[in-house]
Order: structure tokens, then C-alpha cells, then sequence
């Protein structure tokens, strides 16, 4: 028999359970889960730390070191208030203290930029002279330059007469060519024409003082592209105070003084110029030199034949012609030899031939300087050394 509709089961429909007896109640329903707002709901979120912002502006757009201090305020301040913002406080202070780095060098650069100016202006004030560009000077110009250094590259020039102290003399202003100013040869070309520009223009070597050096100025490779092509040689005075001009040359001496010191020093020069390399490795080189130094003291024994019948000369002349003679014979040797020992042999045989006891009576008898200088006495049997070589004293370079 079919059961009544009302007695059907349904779970919605369970009847309320009876009403508790005196002295009980119900218990609140429990909520239903995923209802409700979540925790914390409607409290305030932390704020964001005011420092750790300015310590990112700071470093960026205005004062580095102030930046440092913000981001370290801005996170004692987090770790305290548990402020939002830790991250970009890190970064703050990170971007500060590189930017305060790169503040320090600019500005130490600076400083010693504009110290370097206030140095250059305190000698602009202190030189003594008319300031000219060193490129517009000529041959028996003297001249002072700051601090009295010549190595300078490119330094302000201050004309002044020779007759005051002064730290250099010009002996040639001259128009070079060479195809790359910093090479090399091109080196070796501006020292040797700068040499032969001072044996012309002071003659007598041995009546230069002691501390007297070659110095000269060639275009560099900026100033070549800009259309610099003068070489300008000089001698330098700078070690001790120096008046009066040491110019000497042809127009001040008598002709057959000329004559001599031109043939000497002619010798001297070809005789500080050995090839670099020994004997043993570049033979050849050495051989074409001894033929050098053969025909220089042919051009010498030429002048002193001529110069034998003179007043006063009657005994030097002789006496250096048969040292000539013995040297030249062993430059012809060495000009054949076949090895680098046999050349260094006949080398040494060379220059011992020749004496500078022979050659202080010669100049003598012609009335030149008789006072040996220093740096020929030190090279007197180690001549091989080309810094060191006789005739050139020493010389220096200023680009």
C-alpha cells in the first residue's frame, strides 16, 4: 500500500525538533563556510615611509650624501613602525652612496684643474719676459719658460734679451716634412738636424758650459693634422743661471777656425752614431759606419794639410795628421772585417789612435778652447755607448 504524499523524504523538509524544556537554549548556527569578509577587514594597510622615497630623489636629482642619510633613517623607521617601503629605501641608499662616489672624483678632478690654473697663473706673473708662442721664435732668440722646464710639452715662451738670465737659446727654427712626426725615424731625424743646428751655431763645443743640453721641439701628431711643421732646436741653460749668448758660429770666427771646427765637428758628429744594434748582428750597418767615419777624417785631414804651413801651426798640424792617419787605416780595416769581433777590435784600435792631449794643442794653436769638456772625458774608452758618443754632450726632447 503507496505511502502517504506527506511521508515522502525530503532532506529540506526535516521538522524542527521539539522546543528544549525549561532551563536550555539553542546554540547559535554556525556559519556557513566561505561567508563573511575576510580578517583584518576594514583596518588600515601601513603607510609608506616618507624617507625611503627621498632617499631615491635625493640621490638622483639632488644632493647624493643627503640621500645616504635618508635611506638609512628610512629603515631604522621600517624596522621600528613596520612601514611600507624597505625595497625602494635599499635602493635609495645604494643609488646615494654610488653617486656620492662619482661626486667626490668630479669634484676632485675639478679641484685639481683649478688648481693646476691657479699654479699656471702664479708663474704667468712670476716669468720674467714677453710672452710669445714658442713656434714663433727664430734662431738667437733667448727665452724663459714656468718653472724653468724645458720638457714641457709645448710651453709658454717669454722672449727676453740674451744678456739677462734666461733657461734657452734658439739655434734653429726650421720647417720639417716627415710623414708621421711620431716615428722613429722621424725622431731621429729632428735630434740629428738640431745637432748639426747647434755645431753651426756654436761651433766651439768645448767652450759650452758643462751644463749646457740640446733640446728641441717637433710637431706631435695633434699638432701635425693642425698644420704644425716647425722644429725648433734650442739649447737649454735651465740647471744654473746663465746670461749672454752662446752663439759662435761661422760670422763670428776667423775662416780657418771655421774650416776646423766645421771638419771636427763633422768627425765628432758621425762618431756618435753607431747603429744601434752590436757588431755581431748588424755587421753590414757597422761596416757602412767605419766607411762614414774613414771619409770624416779624410774631410778633416784635408783642412789641417791645407792650414800646415800657418803661424803656430807648424807642430799640431802634424801631430794630428799621423793620428789620423792611424785611425783611418783601421776604420778601413773594420770597414772590411768579416765578424763582430774582428770590427770591435779595430774599433777600439780606432779610437785609441786619437788623442785628446793632441787635440787640446791643436785647438789651441788655433785659438779655440782648450778646456776638455766633462762628458768627453767620461766617454775617453767607452765610446761604443751612442748616449755617451764624443761631440754630443746630451740632449733631450720636447714634443
Amino acid at each position: 500500500m503507496p505511502l502517504p504524499p506527506a511521508m515522502e523524504y525530503d532532506p529540506l523538509s526535516i521538522p524542527p525538533s521539539p522546543p528544549p524544556g525549561p532551563g536550555h537554549s539553542w546554540p547559535p548556527p554556525t556559519p556557513r563556510p566561505g561567508w563573511g569578509p575576510p580578517p583584518g577587514y576594514g583596518s588600515q594597510p601601513p603607510a609608506l615611509n616618507g624617507f625611503a622615497l627621498a632617499s631615491l630623489l635625493a640621490g638622483l636629482l639632488c644632493f647624493p650624501p643627503l640621500g645616504v642619510a635618508f635611506g638609512i633613517a628610512a629603515l631604522v623607521q621600517i624596522a621600528r613602525k613596520g612601514d611600507r617601503g624597505k625595497a625602494l629605501a635599499i635602493t635609495g641608499l645604494v643609488v646615494s652612496v654610488v653617486m656620492t662616489g662619482v661626486m667626490v672624483f668630479a669634484v676632485g678632478r675639478f679641484t685639481e684643474a683649478v688648481g693646476g690654473r691657479l699654479d699656471g697663473l702664479s708663474e704667468y706673473t712670476e716669468v720674467e719676459g714677453e710672452l710669445r708662442d714658442i713656434g714663433d721664435l727664430k734662431a738667437g732668440d733667448c727665452f724663459n719658460v714656468p718653472g724653468g722646464d724645458l720638457f714641457d710639452e709645448r710651453p709658454l715662451a717669454y722672449a727676453v734679451d740674451c744678456s739677462r738670465v734666461h733657461h734657452g737659446e734658439v739655434t734653429a727654427s726650421r720647417t720639417v716634412g716627415a710623414a708621421d712626426p711620431d716615428s722613429e725615424e722621424a725622431d731621429r731625424a729632428a735630434e740629428d738636424a738640431c745637432w748639426k743646428a747647434q755645431d753651426d751655431y756654436a761651433m766651439d763645443t768645448w767652450a759650452l758650459p758643462e751644463f749646457a743640453e740640446m733640446f728641441y721641439f717637433a710637431p706631435s701628431q695633434e699638432s701635425w693634422h693642425q698644420g704644425d711643421r716647425t722644429l725648433l732646436c734650442v739649447i737649454g741653460t735651465t740647471e744654473e743661471e746663465w746670461r749672454g749668448s752662446l752663439r759662435r758660429d761661422a760670422g763670428m770666427l776667423k775662416p780657418e777656425q771655421a774650416a776646423f771646427l766645421r771638419a771636427v765637428n763633422g768627425v765628432e758628429f758621425v762618431l756618435s752614431r753607431p747603429p744601434d744594434e752590436d757588431a755581431g748582428d748588424a755587421l753590414q750597418k757597422h761596416q757602412a759606419w767605419a766607411r762614414e767615419m774613414h771619409a770624416a777624417l779624410g774631410e778633416e785631414a784635408k783642412v789641417l794639410q791645407q792650414d800646415a804651413a800657418r803661424p803656430g801651426l807648424e807642430t799640431a798640424v802634424p801631430a794630428q795628421l799621423k793620428e789620423i792617419e792611424v785611425a783611418r787605416a783601421a776604420w778601413q780595416r773594420a770597414s772590411q772585417a768579416r765578424s763582430g769581433a774582428e770590427f770591435d777590435r779595430l774599433w777600439d784600435r780606432a779610437l785609441a789612435a786619437m788623442s785628446l792631449e793632441t787635440e787640446k794643442a791643436l785647438r789651441g794653436a788655433y785659438g779655440l778652447s782648450t778646456q776638455i769638456p766633462q762628458w768627453l772625458q767620461d766617454s775617453q774608452g767607452s765610446t761604443r755607448d751612442p748616449e755617451d758618443g764624443p761631440g754630443r754632450g746630451s740632449s733631450s726632447e720636447a714634443v
